[in-house]
């Protein structure tokens, strides 16, 4: 007869802002690793899950939350190590929420580079060195392990469909949760060697992964599989809905859109293109105003077309790609 387990409901939250070009995420500091900010869901004082995430999110950090979406329900066995030893299946509702940078309460809460926890994702400044120096050559040898032609072939197309093939100069930057999972199959992140000694040795104790610094900052349970989930679901977005402008200020200018959208996307755009595309898009109108920029002539400013939401089904800017290059 198996054993009853029991379920509890926590609510998870990626709260995102994009500050002087770098995206940014809120942590909390959690014994030698961090966490995304959470807690337990609790039916007398929180009328729904989501108005659950935003007392929690506030209590924890003094934000009030405007744009907030229900990412994804996480619910897999000994997400919690707790469970392992008998405790109950942690089930958590996560969320995404979009904000500015705002000071935050709590000495153990701060906001963290995105990209330092997945920097296989930031090509910005073109093609990852952990791409080629770590990544690679590791996913090389996972296929040459495989131990009949088909499942080769199999790891072969898998390997080339989220990471690119060993030539390949550019990667589709929506799949960011295909490839840690990659990654977390493959065992280069630490997290896979953390849990299998957990679930290998539950008494293990002090027992810890060497820390692979070049495959980024681990985080506790599996909230960094949770990060990749909300940058893939962002960068989707960015073609069909205007998610980019919720980061921004009410009035910006067209470089600053720029900035933001690769930020999110990990990528480069073309400064032409992405112009002709926002404006034929009729995504932004200009104000009559401009802002000095620098030591350049001043920068004309726009702000949101809200209206267009009523307009279009579709509202974004285009799906985003990596490149090694932009010309």
């Amino acid at each position: 007869m198996h054993k009853q387990v029991e379920a509890v409901i926590n609510l998870l939250g990626v709260i995102v802002a994009v500050t002087d070009e770098v995206p940014r995420v809120l942590v909390v500091d959690h014994g030698d690793q961090c966490a995304l900010p959470n807690g337990p869901f609790n039916p007398p004082d929180h009328a729904s899950l989501e108005d659950g995430l935003r007392r929690l999110i506030e209590a924890q950090t003094g934000l009030g939350l405007f744009y907030v979406e229900q990412l994804y329900t996480f619910g897999n066995r000994n997400r919690d190590p707790a469970e392992i030893d008998g405790g109950a299946r942690v089930v958590s509702v996560a969320y995404i929420a979009l904000t500015h940078e705002d000071h935050v309460v709590g000495d153990n809460v701060r906001w963290a580079d995105w990209y330092q926890f997945l920097p296989w994702e930031d090509w910005r400044d073109g093609r990852p060195d952990v791409i080629s120096e770590s990544i690679e050559p590791a996913l090389q040898r996972w296929v040459g392990r495989a131990n009949n032609p088909q499942r080769r072939k199999n790891r072969q197309e898998r390997r080339n469909v989220t990471f690119g093939d060993r030539s390949s100069a550019e990667m589709d930057a929506v799949l960011s949760l295909e490839r840690f999972e990659l990654l977390y199959e493959v065992g280069l992140v630490s997290e896979a060697q953390r849990d299998a000694l957990t679930i290998s040795d539950a008494s293990a104790g002090s027992a810890k992964a060497a820390l692979n610094k070049n495959m980024g900052t681990p985080m506790a349970f599996d909230h960094r599989r949770v990060l990749a989930t909300a940058l893939g679901r962002l960068r989707g977005k960015l073609a069909y809905r205007p998610v980019v402008f919720e980061l921004l200020p009410g009035e910006f200018t067209l470089l600053q859109l720029q900035r933001v959208a690769e930020a999110l996307s990990g990528a480069k755009l073309h400064k032409q293109n992405f112009r002709r595309l926002v404006i034929n898009a009729d995504l932004v109108e200009a104000v009559g105003r401009t802002t000095a920029v620098g030591r350049g002539r001043p920068a004309e400013l726009f702000r949101f077309r809200r209206e267009v939401l009523g307009e279009k089904l579709t509202v974004g800017l285009s799906r985003p790609v990596m490149r090694k290059e932009i010309a």
